[in-house]
């Protein structure tokens, strides 16, 4: 008579364990450690493209585009519509300093006051200078430019007439109508400089005159532009204009100070000290006298 045998569960267990390494070569431990790491690599590779996907939406979600940096400048400085309002007319007095190339500075007071057009061709701008020795004034008005002189008009010399039409052209204004101008922006990208998280945005006007603006990708303030100016003979000069001490007047935002280099030479400093919107401007100071 044959004696049954009870065997316990858990050595059935490991005995068909040794019975399947026996047969594969491939201990019974290693397969269920390799379906672990089977488990937590498909677990890490699900993890890492989730926080690739998470990445990259947060990578979207901080992607600025050319019009929106620009919308978000407008809006720092006023809104459209506010500027619109404030802005249409306005006087503007302070003092420039000009550094000479045989190192001796030459200083000036200063009146700007101006009249905003539909777009930027269309604007009066009056400015009337006073130094020791001479006052005189540079109008534009009618797409045209002019000096006045004890009263009469004269024409300007080519230096300063370009110098007054460049610090109209390439301005933070031109960027905050910019779609009143019809002109065209491109975002370059962003960049660092000194510690700045910056937007570099390109705008080209009408007539095809570019400027290049660096705005704080915190505040967005313009702290400062760069742009090139063709000179007879030589290779086209580059500009620069560095804006600071920024401050509120009647609810919009100016820089009350402007550095101006050129060649990397620091050319000229103007210092606001008043400004006033919406006070009333006489259009006859536009006028050309001998017109």
């Amino acid at each position: 008579m044959l004696r049954r045998f009870f065997v316990p569960p858990v050595f059935g267990a490991l005995l068909f364990a040794g019975i399947w390494s026996a047969l594969t070569g491939s201990p019974a431990v290693a397969i269920q450690g390799n379906q672990n790491n089977q488990s937590n690599t498909a677990a890490i590779n699900q993890n890492i493209r989730k926080n690739e996907k998470k990445e990259k939406l947060s990578r979207n979600q901080k992607a600025l585009t050319a019009e929106q940096v620009a919308e978000l400048t407008v809006l720092v400085y006023g809104s459209r519509p506010v500027l619109a309002q404030i802005r249409r007319n306005g006087v503007e007095r302070g003092r420039i300093t000009r550094f000479m190339t045989d190192g001796k500075t030459e200083e000036a007071a200063y009146e700007r006051r101006f009249i905003t057009g539909e777009s930027a061709d269309k604007d009066k701008i009056r400015l009337d200078q006073k130094m020791p020795t001479m006052e005189y004034s540079l109008v534009f008005g009618e797409g045209r430019l002019w000096g006045i002189i004890n009263g009469a008009a004269f024409t300007p010399r080519q230096d300063a007439a370009d110098a007054f039409l460049s610090q109209h052209r390439h301005s933070i204004e031109s960027l905050l109508r910019y779609k009143e101008n019809g002109a065209t922006i491109n975002l370059v990208g962003k960049d660092k400089q000194k510690g700045l998280d910056l937007y570099v945005l390109d705008l080209t006007d009408k007539d095809k005159r570019a400027t290049r603006y660096y705005i704080s990708a915190r505040t967005f303030h313009v702290l400062w532009l760069e742009y090139e100016e063709a000179s007879l003979g030589a290779a086209p000069l580059k500009y620069s204009k560095r804006f600071s001490d920024y401050r509120y007047a009647q609810s919009t935002l100016v820089p009350y100070r402007t550095i101006l280099t050129e060649g990397g030479k620091q050319t000229q400093e103007t210092r606001i000290l008043t400004v006033t919107f919406g006070v009333k401007v006489d259009d006859t100071l536009f006028k050309n006298p001998e017109a």
